[in-house]
């Protein structure tokens, strides 16, 4: 199973209450087997839609998770419990799922897993991990973004002959 970004689905999730203009193409046996789990981190920590963008100020998802850093809106709110609550969520919903690894929206500040915004909402990315892409990985979750299906791809072949007992 496969934990995705319900927003990469076509799902109308987004912040701005808009579908993705670009749906990432996935392998017709992920469509076909129903083996994607559709979820999205925000709206499981209780956010709506629409809702104001928000971004990690000044640190990266591991720092959120560890306490030593926020995430907050346009307006200034602090919304890093609903971000928190929602990575557990995702976390809960991908060991229920039985889900070896995710894809994700790759800039978001839950999802990112290897660019997030800076935080000033100037649009200027940095690498970093999203706050759901960060916890997921630190529960044993194998995280790629829409961009990395190929490398996801080789990540379940190479898994696949491991029993559920192995690691990662």
């Amino acid at each position: 199973m496969i934990l995705v970004s319900a927003c990469l689905l076509g799902e109308t999730v987004r912040y701005d209450g808009q579908r993705l203009k670009t749906l990432p193409s996935f392998p017709e046996a992920w469509r076909s087997g129903d083996r994607m789990i559709p979820f999205c981190p925000e709206i499981a920590g209780g956010l709506s839609v629409p809702r104001l963008p928000a971004e990690l100020t000044g640190c990266c998802g591991p720092d959120v998770i560890l306490g030593r850093g926020e995430v907050r809106n346009t307006s200034g709110e602090d919304v890093t419990a609903a971000f928190l609550a929602g990575a557990r969520a995702a976390v809960a919903a991908a060991r229920h799922h039985g889900a070896v690894m995710a894809i994700l929206k790759e800039r978001s500040p839950s999802c990112g897993s290897r660019f997030i915004y800076d935080g000033r909402f100037t649009g200027t990315l940095r690498r970093g991990q999203g706050v759901t892409a960060a916890l997921l990985v630190h529960h044993g979750i194998a995280v790629f973004c829409e961009n990395r299906i190929e490398n996801a791809c080789r990540f379940l072949d190479r898994t696949a002959g491991q029993s559920m007992g192995s690691p990662l």
